[in-house]
């Protein structure tokens, strides 16, 4: 089967999870950026598509590229990651999985999350400031539950939560 995987990545978590996917599939790989130019026809030779990208806001950067061509790519295997900070047990991520795709593309696309991290050195300004007041908004907050007591652990500083067990299910719905 031959599939390629395109992905956007700000600080390397999500290129991280593309390369790997890519090896074990024995895919292609190409940035959103190169993807961006091809035409439609391009991605015709491929039998599986899959589109990877980071969390901002709850909502996949550059998701729409993917969604808005599930109508065109209907015989095609196809899935979406996306890569964020938050814990994979963290209840935001069910409800952030379940809004990317509507309920027609969910008969042809399927969506996984990714645990990532965070590395402010590499990150936009906005995206650090945004990451550092919503850091404090919760290290502030009294009472926290344990969904939040996860975020702020991870949101507080950077940190590295990737993990290869994240991939297993993606090639496993690109293989069935």
């Amino acid at each position: 089967m031959r599939t390629i995987i395109v992905y956007s990545s700000q600080t390397g978590f999500t290129k991280k999870y593309a390369e790997w996917l890519a090896e074990k599939l024995g895919a292609e790989i190409m940035t959103f950026k190169d993807a961006h130019k091809k035409d439609d026809k391009y991605f015709d030779q491929y039998d599986a598509i899959i589109y990877g990208g980071w969390v901002a806001v709850e909502k996949i950067h550059k998701a729409d590229w993917f969604t808005s061509r599930i109508d065109k790519w209907h015989g095609k295997k196809l899935a979406m990651f996306c890569v964020g900070a938050s814990p994979a047990r963290y209840s935001g991520v069910d409800n952030l999985l379940n809004k990317s795709l509507t309920d027609e593309q969910k008969k042809f696309a399927k969506v996984f999350y990714c645990e990532g991290g965070l590395n402010y050195e590499k990150m936009s300004l906005s995206s650090k400031m945004l990451m550092k007041t919503f850091a404090a908004m919760l290290n502030s907050k009294k009472d926290k539950t344990p969904d939040e007591i996860a975020m702020a652990e991870h949101v507080s500083k950077s940190g590295d939560y990737t993990d290869k067990k994240f991939i297993e299910p993606i090639a496993a719905y690109i293989t069935q």
